[in-house]
């Protein structure tokens, strides 16, 4: 009776490992590559993860656009030992060979992170290259060393590819890019960023840890963002301190509507860090709100500041554009501060560039406007008096 019970249960042991396994997705296959690895400390970002095994780095990008149910993972492995390490390549949807010494990106945001990581010199190309504020990729690009992509929403696919870069940093409103999809085919990887879905400013920053995998600056960028988030909270604590908590309003009109940043939006967040009052902070969303002048003026009407005023920066243009803004208590008594007046030398607004970047001295500005007494050697970067 034994000998058959033994029996029974090698047979039944012999039929378990017959089974066929279910094959694992791609997303799967790379959490199981990883699942014992070394995961970064990721601390304010919600949209991505490095992890590390050994000499392979996994990046995924959990949020490559709003509302995705995508998630993208590369493999990121040193150049010296890509011949030697054998990967799944279905697992992945790049296997990139670092340092990257060639390479696209696609948005004014993405130029600061490659010049505070000293990696500027590898930037080939950009479209819009007009926008680009920075002095030291406009002297690039004023040597021939960046090439015009065209216009971000059509590349120019042809002249992109003959750059041979060995990554392009992308982004998107969704999944359908075809210019995107042309690029791969060539055997180009391209990676999504999704530092603009963010809610938090320091989210935003912490994106330069994303980049520093594709150069090796991992060390480099940990440095960098912990001062950028010790000056930002410092920041922050110093404006807690007081008690008055002045109301804003912000935002302008475009033909017959007033657009405003959303209550869950980074720019809330901003005001809200430097101990103002948003009056709009209970609304929902992160992008911006579409009002009409009626109830903006309802509720805004005795605001104390007025920030981000669109293009705006004089009160004369806003003036002369529309009447109705003169109504505003903020505009009375010229408490307006706009970003619009720091531009570069090709017309680029510093602001779009470097803020998502360094929000510790956006909000810096912000508490020198509503707490002038916090900060008082304080010389604004980016929010300026309305001339």
């Amino acid at each position: 009776m034994k000998k058959y019970s033994l029996l029974l249960l090698a047979l039944f042991s012999l039929t378990l490992s017959c089974i066929e396994k279910p094959k694992k997705t791609k997303k799967q296959q790379a959490e199981s590559n990883i699942q014992s690895s070394e995961i970064n400390t990721i601390t304010h970002a919600k949209g991505f993860q490095i992890r590390k095994e050994g000499d392979l780095t996994v990046l995924t990008v959990s949020s490559p656009w709003p509302e995705s149910n995508q998630t993208f993972t590369y493999a990121l492995i040193d150049k010296s030992k890509l011949a030697f390490i054998t990967l799944d390549a279905n697992a992945y949807d790049a296997i990139i060979g670092v340092p990257i010494e060639k390479i696209v990106v696609t948005s004014t945001t993405h130029i600061p992170i490659l010049e505070a990581l000293g990696v500027e010199n590898t930037l080939v190309g950009f479209p819009d290259s007009h926008y680009i504020s920075s002095k030291k990729t406009r002297a690039l690009i004023d040597n021939g060393l960046v090439k015009e992509l065209g216009k971000n929403e059509a590349l120019n696919t042809e002249v992109l590819i003959d750059l041979e870069p060995e990554l392009v940093v992308g982004f998107s409103i969704n999944n359908n890019n075809k210019a995107y999809e042309t690029i791969q085919k060539s055997r180009i990887p391209v990676v999504y960023n999704g530092d603009w879905i963010e809610h938090s400013p320091l989210g935003k920053a912490e994106w330069m840890k994303f980049f520093a995998a594709f150069f090796q600056k991992e060390h480099l960028a940990d440095s960098l963002f912990s001062v950028i988030e010790k000056e930002y909270l410092k920041a922050k604590d110093i404006a807690s301190a007081f008690k008055n908590k002045p109301t804003v309003l912000s935002g302008a009109m475009y033909k017959d509507i007033w657009y405003l940043p959303s209550g869950d939006s980074w720019a809330a967040k901003f005001i809200e860090d430097a101990n103002a009052q948003y009056l709009w902070n209970d609304s929902k969303g992160t992008g911006s709100l579409s009002l009409n002048f009626e109830s903006v003026l309802d509720k805004g009407q005795t605001a104390n500041f007025w920030i981000g005023p669109g293009q705006f920066i004089s009160y004369d243009q806003m003036r002369s554009t529309n009447d109705h803004y003169t109504r505003f208590d903020a505009f009375k008594t010229k408490k307006v501060y706009t970003y619009s007046s720091v531009k570069g030398e090709t017309g680029g607004l510093l602001y779009y560039e470097l803020a998502p970047n360094r929000p510790d001295l956006v909000l810096k500005d912000l508490i020198s406007i509503f707490h002038p007494e916090a900060l008082p050697d304080y010389k604004p970067s980016f929010f300026k008096p309305l001339q």
